[in-house]
């Protein structure tokens, strides 16, 4: 079975960033997460069975973490 690789774009708010990394890098699904410069505070990198699993960790677990803002996911095409 070959997994769905996904790229979760998050922004936090002011101060979050650093709180939120740990709670995102304990969802199950998320291999790791970054905290980066540029227009969004911290890159997910999640890897699942299938497209339906990015959405409910992208939609559901992350963007209702207390201290998101937005976010924007893109799935690996290779």
């Amino acid at each position: 079975m070959s997994l769905v690789h996904a790229y979760v774009m998050i922004k936090a708010y002011t101060g979050d960033a650093d709180k939120l990394k740990g709670e995102i890098e304990a969802i199950e699904g998320v291999t790791s997460a970054h905290i980066v410069a540029g227009d969004v505070d911290l890159i997910a990198k999640v890897e699942v069975p299938s497209p339906a699993e990015v959405k409910t960790i992208a939609a559901t677990q992350i963007q209702n973490l207390e201290g998101v803002e937005d976010t924007r996911t893109y799935i690996a095409m290779d």
